[in-house]
């Protein structure tokens, strides 16, 4: 079952909406609740448009999802020199997340292909995102990062659909592009299973640090173990902070 642009299978849908995260921060007060809402508006906007075509949904929510990390980090970055003080390793972690990130978007645009019409797509989505992302940092960077915690929870669903739909056939498990071997060093003979794999595993990460810069922000207790630990290529920047 695949969905065609604004004509989605029905059965596809149900699936996709059907699927829960794993980890899930429970919200708490309004900031947290506007983030999930957010969130979930989003998703239901991919659902209808990309549901089992996730390659070229990968194409198209990873170029959005490399904003936050840039815009994080360069707010971060301004607010540090302003007011004297070091930032805690955030700008590395951000700009790690945001490198990342397009890595992604560059590993998928081999697997699939963009058509004009998502080319457009993404032009549009990332502009009008980065600006409704830049302001909402300024308002309230907490909302923010909560809010790109509860994407990546969505991220891990997709990812985790992804590798159903490859183990079960209905999509081809092709070998992995040699830019994706390159950054996460893969074996030669890796396809794209083991790719979805790592993505995802990024993604989990992702989602932790973002809830926790959220909670730090909010004040509130951070989860002690986390769920996902640092991918390999984000440790050597963590270690280089």
């Amino acid at each position: 079952m695949v969905n065609s642009i604004l004509a989605p299978d029905r059965e596809a849908l149900a699936q996709e909406r059907e699927a829960q995260p794993v980890i899930h921060h429970v919200p708490h007060g309004f900031s947290d609740r506007f983030a999930l809402g957010f969130t979930k508006l989003l998703r239901f906007s991919a659902d209808t448009f990309f549901a089992k075509r996730y390659g070229h949904r990968a194409i198209v929510l990873e170029t959005v999802a490399a904003v936050p990390g840039m815009v994080g980090a360069t707010i971060q970055h301004l607010t540090c020199l302003r007011r004297m003080k070091d930032d805690g390793g955030w700008i590395r972690t951000l700009m790690e997340e945001a490198e990342n990130e397009r890595m992604h978007l560059m590993t998928f645009i081999e697997v699939a292909r963009p058509t004009y019409f998502e080319r457009l797509v993404i032009q549009l989505a990332q502009g009008i995102f980065y600006i409704i992302f830049f302001l909402l940092y300024l308002i309230s960077s907490r909302t923010a990062h909560r809010l790109v915690g509860y994407f990546e929870e969505e991220a891990v669903i997709s990812y985790t659909l992804y590798l159903k739909e490859i183990d079960e056939g209905r999509s081809p498990n092709v070998p992995a592009p040699a830019i994706a071997k390159h950054y996460w060093k893969l074996g030669p003979d890796a396809t794209l299973r083991d790719v979805v794999l790592v993505v995802r595993a990024d993604e989990a990460h992702h989602r932790d640090v973002n809830h926790g810069f959220a909670s730090t922000l909010g004040g509130t207790a951070i989860d002690q173990v986390p769920s996902a630990p640092y991918p390999p290529h984000a440790a050597e920047i963590r270690m280089g902070a």
